[in-house]
């Protein structure tokens, strides 16, 4: 009776035995499976840490750029400031004089009361900007507002 018992169980073990043989197998391809993943993961996360790399340095070179360029544009609107000064200087000295009235005809004056009245009252205020530039969203542009938090990266 025994014996018939063991032969019985030795069938039902040998099922078993399949069954833990295919869910190892199972499990094997799935770790396969998972390992390709990871393996792609890391070549994709090499490759847009070379992409974020490559975007930093093209970033900094654009902060240098607006620097240059905003200082430029300060020396020009300084110049133009100077310039403005110069010919409201000429300008008064001209209306102001006897002898400009004689200098000067009838239309030439005209067209410098026109010019004096449109031109150069309202861009002589000191500080006054250039109208021609929006800078209203300077700020957004400003390369202190732009950063890159690394300790962001331990998270």
């Amino acid at each position: 009776e025994q014996g018939l018992q063991l032969l019985e169980l030795g069938g039902s073990v040998e099922e078993d035995c399949i069954r833990i043989a295919r869910c190892f197998e199972a499990t094997r391809q799935r770790c396969c499976r998972l390992e390709q993943d990871g393996r792609r993961a890391r070549e994709q996360l090499a490759r847009v840490e070379a992409e974020r790399a490559a975007l930093e340095v093209k970033l900094k070179h654009a902060r240098n750029q607006v620097e240059v360029e905003m200082k430029k544009r300060h020396r020009a609107e300084a110049e133009l400031e100077k310039q403005e000064r110069k010919l409201q200087l000429v300008f008064e000295l001209l209306m102001r004089e006897p002898w400009g009235n004689e200098v000067l005809s009838r239309e030439q004056f005209s067209v410098l009361s026109t010019l004096a009245g449109r031109r150069l009252g309202p861009t002589l205020a000191p500080g006054k900007r250039s109208s021609a530039v929006d800078e209203s969203c300077q700020s957004l542009l400003s390369h202190s507002d732009i950063s890159y938090d690394r300790t962001e990266d331990d998270v």
